[in-house]
């Protein structure tokens, strides 16, 4: 399937959840995030979800985060050049909800990107190989292409199966490792 299918097809499964099921999944997703990977004292990327989207909810692995030592990093964007930065997380007061529907720092510390040791990545849906199917915009390729060589990237998904993606681009970035309510998948 191509990524527009994989899409509308991810995005209308997702819609199917109840409320009870995607906080099921959230909170088996960060029982086994923080079981498998040492996060203490790590400079951490956690994306917000975007509530209309069904996303998985990562509040429980800000707070989670936080609790055990690391420094959370909350991404925010920047739509005229579809660039990301991140910010360091340390209070509620600093977020707000931008027009896309994504809760972003509004101010805050700058965390460079050489400090970021693992990215938790937002995808829609995944093949056998760590490649990923988000929103389309790219923030993600960009920003992974970017980092250390040493950074993990690690993919949330609310669903087991893989995808055959059938236009897989030279710019799109693999994940190292993908969690799922069931399972931890390891890439490269």
């Amino acid at each position: 399937m191509t990524k527009k299918e994989i899409r509308s097809k991810y995005k209308e499964i997702r819609g199917l959840l109840s409320p009870s099921e995607l906080e099921k999944r959230s909170e088996m997703i960060c029982e086994s995030l923080f079981a498998n990977f040492q996060m203490t004292e790590k400079t951490v990327s956690v994306f917000l979800p975007i509530e209309r989207f069904r996303e998985i909810n990562t509040y429980m692995i800000l707070e989670k985060g936080i609790s055990i030592g690391a420094r959370m990093a909350l991404p925010k964007i920047n739509e005229a050049n579809l660039s990301m930065k991140h910010i360091l997380y340390e209070s509620q007061a600093q977020l707000d909800v931008n027009n896309l529907g994504i809760p972003e720092p509004r101010f805050g510390k700058n965390v460079n990107i050489k400090d970021i040791e693992i990215v938790l990545v937002p995808l829609l849906a995944l093949d056998k190989n760590g490649n990923r199917v988000g929103y389309g915009k790219g923030y993600y390729d960009r920003f992974l292409k970017k980092c250390p060589s040493t950074t993990f990237f690690i993919g949330l998904s609310l669903f087991d199966e893989f995808e055959e993606i059938s236009d897989l681009e030279e710019f799109d970035i693999q994940l190292h490792f993908c969690i799922t309510p069931n399972k931890v998948h390891r890439f490269v």
